[in-house]
């Protein structure tokens, strides 16, 4: 009997040190990060806040959480629990807003044509998402392969572009781009720890819902994590 209080105990522990420490935690990191951005020329950080846009594909992704189940709001917040369990889940929600907006940031470019392109091939893959049919896991290997591919397009195949230590085949195809679309497609240099960043924001991004959906598994006491409210 003393050996299954003192696993309890543990779990309890455990489970509230993650939904009130660790998982706000990693959220507010990402929030700081998603706008950083390292000067190419003098090193020096560069915040950018997150534009209107990204508030935007925040609340469409937040609405997908709640459609998928990745966020069940009644054992976020309800009646019978207490006003500081309550406040406390309240705060890691916008927590997880604005971090969703910054991840956004970290893979949208600054300007420009490409900012609105990379803008509307979010908004409309999220928008689309909003009437298909999703779990929690799938729902997480599809944010991981969004996130992805337009990490690898701006932080790898736009930043190798337009680079200006880059060969001359590549200065080259950057000068043709540029003068193709009169300067539309132009886009700010940061230097290449800049995508360093992007890469631990993401990654952080992902473990933290990862975090949220095995938190929201199956409802047996056995099997899963306690949801914050649960917690005594």
């Amino acid at each position: 009997m003393s050996e299954k209080v003192t696993a309890d105990n543990n779990r309890s522990r455990n489970q509230a040190l993650l939904n009130f420490v660790a998982l706000p935690l990693i959220l507010l990191t990402v929030a700081l990060l998603g706008g950083l951005r390292v000067n190419a020329e003098s090193g020096a950080f560069v915040f950018i806040p997150p534009p209107l846009i990204t508030l935007v594909l925040a609340i469409l992704l937040l609405l997908l959480f709640v459609r998928g189940g990745l966020v069940e709001l009644h054992a976020w917040v309800a009646p019978h629990y207490s006003p500081l369990t309550n406040s406390t889940n309240i705060l890691t929600l916008i927590a997880l807003f604005f971090a969703s907006a910054q991840a956004f940031n970290s893979v949208l470019p600054e300007r420009g044509l490409l900012h609105w392109l990379f803008s509307f091939f979010f908004l409309w893959t999220l928008w689309n998402n909003q009437f298909s049919s999703f779990d929690e896991r799938r729902l997480l290997r599809s944010l991981t392969v969004l996130f992805g591919t337009a990490f690898v397009l701006k932080h790898m195949l736009l930043a190798s572009l337009y680079a200006p230590e880059g060969g001359w085949l590549k200065r080259i195809a950057g000068t043709l781009v540029q003068g193709i679309s009169l300067g539309a497609l132009d886009a700010p240099m940061f230097a290449p720890a800049t995508g360093y960043i992007a890469f631990f924001t993401l990654v952080l991004y992902i473990i933290s819902l990862s975090l949220m959906a095995f938190r929201g598994g199956p409802t047996t006491e056995g099997n899963r994590l306690l949801t914050p409210g649960e917690i005594k």
